[in-house]
């Protein structure tokens, strides 16, 4: 399994990071398609690590981007399939990072936008100890009915989707809210009037109240 890695964004001031944030971008783009998100939050969260790594493998479309995994038909059944392959070289970048910086998992965050956030829901809902959190965007959640004989633990989830997204449905998000909230998940959700595939201000707004919420009530 070959390590994955990425752009990063060390905390305001060289100050040891007291917070992890790991950003996992959609498919077709990379690391650095995200790392631009550090720079919305850095001022709220000034004593967190944001990293961004590259999918670990190159997309089937072509070009430079990556993929956490191909997408064919975006089926059910692909996506599944596919976050499930890519789980373990993302665990174990998590692990590494969190050791690098010699944090626990409550001081974990994980953001993920279209494939990342179904990255970051699967690998989230599974880790032996809960991140603080989890933030989706334009994403879906892969094999929902499985969460309650293979979830692990029950972090907090914001899921935000624009109305008008003609690559993953907004009825992505309205599926993983009620997913979730069957296995007593916290989630909250968003829908941004407009807003097509992407992240939208009220989202970045809305996502940096999340993130600081839970990490800063987990670091204190």
């Amino acid at each position: 399994m070959t390590p994955i890695d990425g752009p990063r964004l060390a905390p305001l001031e060289d100050r040891p990071a007291r917070q992890l944030v790991i950003l996992l971008h959609g498919f077709g783009a990379d690391g650095e398609d995200l790392i631009g998100l550090a720079d919305h939050w850095r001022r709220l969260l000034p004593d967190a690590l944001f990293v961004a790594p590259d999918g670990p493998q190159p997309c089937v479309l072509g070009g430079f981007g990556r993929q956490w995994f191909p997408l064919t038909d975006f089926s059910d059944g692909e996506r599944l399939a596919g976050a499930r392959s890519a789980a373990p070289v993302l665990d174990a970048f998590i692990d590494r990072e969190l050791e690098k910086a010699g944090l626990p998992d409550s001081a974990l965050a994980l953001v993920g936008f279209s494939q990342g956030c179904m990255m970051a829901l699967h690998v989230g809902l599974r880790r032996k100890l809960a991140p603080a959190a989890i933030l989706g965007y334009s994403g879906a959640l892969a094999g929902g009915d499985l969460l309650p004989d293979e979830m692990t633990c029950k972090p907090p989830v914001l899921l935000v989707h624009g109305d008008a997204d003609g690559v993953v449905p907004v009825a992505a998000l309205r599926r993983a809210v009620a997913s979730l909230s069957a296995v007593q998940v916290p989630v909250q959700w968003h829908v941004e009037e407009g807003l097509p595939h992407g992240i939208g201000p009220e989202g970045l707004a809305l996502g940096g109240e999340f993130l600081c919420r839970h990490l800063l009530d987990a670091r204190d």
